[in-house]
């Protein structure tokens, strides 16, 4: 069994810091606790298989050696270090805004599948008892499918948020050339009413000043006549009176 527990050190501890260098333009500070969270997660599902099938095992209702046991230790296994090791990098993942939840689980699954397919290609160098890892070239295949796992995904989430990104900038740089936009035709309908209203103030000011030279004109013509009728109009009423 220290076999399948060495290899799935190799896998993971190369695996995840490949992930991290990747991620960590992406995370920011979070970027530098990815190993850090997700070995605790490994490690705590370590403890807790290791609670759960000592005892199977001691009490034989379990035996790693037969076929249909090992399977269902090993399915067993893979869901619990999958949920520990799935919880702790989406909590990671939630303070983020732009890198997506869904990548926690997605990461999982994709660790514990290659994981899984390495194992089935190397049955025969892995062995239930005894260990660690029998050879030097079975430790490198592990050692090369951790990195090879954690570049591609590492990679795949990188170019998701890189896209996201562009996207965001292009929305940014469309709303401002927008809000320019707007901004420039206010200010040019502002001075277009401006120079309506000037025009109309210039036009009442020249009507005004030609009503007053009319005014001024009639007066010249006719001042004497209706300062006459004036006069009578007043007598008038005097007499009235």
């Amino acid at each position: 069994m220290l076999d399948y527990v060495s290899a799935g050190i190799a896998f993971y501890i190369t695996m995840l810091p490949v992930q991290e260098w990747i991620l960590e333009s992406r995370l920011g500070y979070l970027g530098r606790y990815w190993t850090l969270i997700s070995i605790a997660g490994l490690f705590i599902g370590f403890l807790l298989c290791a609670l759960i099938f000592v005892p199977l095992i001691i009490n034989m209702a379990l035996d790693p050696f037969r076929y249909p046991d090992r399977i269902v230790m090993s399915a067993s296994a893979a869901v619990i270090f999958g949920a520990i090791l799935w919880l702790g990098q989406w909590l990671m993942l939630r303070q983020t805004q732009m890198t997506p939840r869904i990548f926690a689980p997605i990461n999982t699954v994709v660790g514990i599948s290659v994981f899984s397919v390495l194992v089935c290609f190397n049955q025969k160098s892995l062995q239930w008892s005894g260990g660690p890892i029998q050879g030097w070239k079975t430790g490198l295949i592990f050692l090369a499918g951790g990195t090879v796992t954690g570049a591609a995904t590492g990679k795949a989430l990188d170019f998701y948020c890189g896209r996201v990104e562009q996207r965001l900038i292009k929305l940014e740089r469309e709303r401002v050339e927008q809000e320019t936009q707007d901004r420039e035709r206010f200010e040019k309908e502002k001075k277009q009413q401006e120079i309506l209203e000037t025009e109309i103030a210039h036009r009442k000011r020249i009507q005004q000043q030609a009503d007053l030279e009319e005014e001024r004109l009639w007066y010249e013509q006719h001042g004497q006549d209706y300062a006459d009728y004036e006069d009578e109009d007043e007598d008038e009423d005097e007499d009235e009176e």
